[in-house]
């Protein structure tokens, strides 16, 4: 989503999001902290559980800083960064955390480029009025990442505000995810980045036409193109996999069917042509007409890499094999 194509802000019922830093309401003790939340797994929810609790001490409420798009973008030059979570995403997983405002800043060069006293003053004290902030002992802001920990704690007792520390076992922990997490899902081990982030890894996807091979071996396939370029793909591969129809009237909406047991493939089909990188999602027992809707994918477990098969037989009956492999995995969930 470009910056200018943002929505206006909207509510949940547990959480208002709000996308201009001009309109901010009157924040009723706000107890603010501010990052990316890429992924919002256990490490993040560390941090949120204290969020939530310091605002519960004070009959006040909690406010979330994010920014879009990602800081390195701009910071360093990056043109793409390859993340856990659009932003879409990124807001559903915190309204289910009971947050009560998510501020999303346009992240860009003028914002980068206040100083340290700036950016507390011009931006975080006088748009936000903060009861208290919670930041990380090694947290940086402003120009140059001039700006610390100690600089913010002596600008709250000047303003009026307390500064909380996020120790530094909890800071290590959500960095070590974030990096566990890509780095896993790059290897095949679907395990650990659902452990690391606290639900399985999931994109979503614009069904389109293919070539319907999978139809006329049996297994017909929703072939799915991911629209957001950062967000992160997995390695190539057969998974087992979990998919929902979403009904969208706007891109805010969430509305789902029930989740579908399945599995997926993706990579360059090397029996078929072994060039063009796809991703193909096998329904099971679903016959239905899909195309241009929006299916959201859930990943279970890694199966198996690509193989070059000889002739579509093969490839059939390890289809089969992968199916019934499937089947066995979600059998053993339910138990």
């Amino acid at each position: 989503m470009l910056i200018d194509q943002w929505p206006n802000d909207f509510s949940f019922a547990e959480m208002q999001v709000h996308y201009s830093i001009n309109n901010l309401p009157e924040f009723k003790n706000a107890v603010v902290t501010v990052g990316t939340f890429d992924g919002v797994h256990i490490g993040h929810r560390q941090i949120i559980k204290q969020l939530k609790e310091e605002a519960a001490a004070i009959n006040g409420e909690t406010v979330i800083i994010t920014f879009h798009p990602h800081p390195r973008t701009v910071v360093a030059g990056k043109k793409t960064v390859e993340l856990l979570n659009s932003l879409n995403e990124r807001i559903f997983l915190l309204k289910e955390l009971g947050i009560n405002h998510l501020v999303v800043i346009p992240f860009n060069e003028a914002f980068s480029n206040q100083t340290p006293d700036e950016y507390i003053k011009q931006f975080l004290y006088n748009k936000f009025h903060p009861h208290t902030v919670i930041i990380g002992y090694d947290h940086k802001f402003g120009k140059n990442r001039a700006g610390n920990y100690h600089l913010l704690e002596d600008y709250g007792k000047q303003l009026g505000f307390i500064v909380k520390e996020i120790p530094e076992k909890i800071i290590n922990e959500s960095i070590v995810s974030s990096t566990i997490i890509r780095k896993a899902l790059l290897q095949h081990d679907i395990a650990n980045a659902n452990k690391y982030l606290g639900y399985p890894y999931f994109f979503e996807g614009i069904v389109v036409d293919g070539n319907k091979l999978g139809r006329t071996l049996g297994y017909p396939t929703a072939n799915i193109i991911i629209r957001d370029e950062m967000k992160l793909i997995p390695a190539n591969g057969i998974y087992v996999a979990e998919a929902e129809i979403l009904n969208r009237e706007s891109s805010t909406d969430n509305v789902s069917h029930s989740r579908m047991q399945g599995m997926m493939s993706i990579g360059v089909r090397p029996t078929i042509d072994g060039h063009n990188r796809t991703i193909e999602v096998n329904i099971f027992n679903f016959e239905k007409d899909i195309y241009g809707k929006t299916l959201k994918v859930f990943m279970h477990k890694y199966l198996r890499d690509e193989v070059k098969f000889d002739s579509l037989d093969e490839l059939k009956a390890q289809m089969i094999k992968d199916k019934i492999d499937s089947l066995n995995y979600f059998g053993a969930l339910e138990k």
